[in-house]
């Protein structure tokens, strides 16, 4: 049996959390995966050093617009495939999901929709919420377990929030978005680290950066590890990293025996 290291990180721009001493930071936490959300870029537009770190196989799935979105796997094992996007063109253009298939496990990588503000995007965020769920149960019904991890951009239960009552009507809080959180846990998802901290609070993974949430951790838990329920017994661990610096997300890791 080995232990595996899965880390996700919305980095809110890799060119600008390059700047700040990324690849040291690989280098020091030694992932075996590292999924990457919100890279804001092409590979075609880094240095080499980061576009493919040293000791690991990298892939990028950039959006058609520039400075948006972009997904990215880090992988020191090479994946038996790699496909970008879900097959569909209105969310595959905007560079959401990378599925990565391992012997024992396929890994989804996404970057789930924002609702905006004025909650314009929302039926779209829910178009994909739809399609991922239904990518996901394809991929275990041809018999491999599926972990998925990303920012979903949505807190699922109050206990994920600082401020529940404060945000029933904002976007990420909304009842139809956290409704999908329920579909995926009762088709047999498991919210890893709801699975060993049940009643954990003050456990977010971002804050607001102009009104310094992070100092007060004032903040939600928008990113997230599920397992399918047949691979639960295989996992040791789900954890926050909060002292991870760089973006107003912080990294969420899992630790799996294969």
């Amino acid at each position: 049996m080995t232990n595996l290291t899965l880390l996700s990180w919305n980095v809110n721009g890799v060119r600008a959390i390059h700047r700040k001493g990324f690849l040291t930071w690989l280098k020091d936490t030694a992932p075996d995966i590292l999924c990457l959300q919100e890279t804001k870029t092409m590979a075609s537009q880094l240095p080499v050093a980061l576009a493919q770190p040293e000791g690991y196989r990298a892939y990028w799935h950039g959006a058609e617009r520039k400075g948006y979105s972009g997904t990215a796997l880090i992988t020191r094992q090479e994946p038996l495939s790699i496909q970008f996007g879900l097959g569909l063109e209105e969310f595959d253009q905007e560079g959401r999901t990378i599925i990565a298939e391992y012997p024992t496990f396929t890994l989804l990588n996404c970057y789930f929709p924002h609702g905006s503000r004025d909650h314009s995007r929302v039926p779209f965020k829910l178009a994909f919420y739809d399609a991922f769920l239904e990518k996901c149960e394809q991929l275990r019904q041809r018999g491999q377990p599926v972990i998925f991890c990303g920012d979903i951009n949505t807190a699922h239960r109050e206990i994920d929030l600082t401020h529940p009552q404060a945000n029933q009507k904002t976007t990420g809080f909304l009842p139809e978005e956290r409704a999908w959180l329920d579909k995926v846990v009762e088709a047999g998802y498991v919210d890893t680290f709801r699975h060993f901290y049940p009643e954990a609070i003050g456990q977010y993974t971002w804050w607001s950066m102009p009104t310094r949430a992070r100092e007060r951790n004032v903040g939600w838990r928008l990113d997230y590890f599920f397992v399918a329920q047949e691979l639960i017994d295989s996992v040791t661990d789900a954890f926050i990293m909060p002292e991870v610096m760089g973006s107003d997300h912080c990294p969420v890791g899992l630790r799996v025996k294969v």
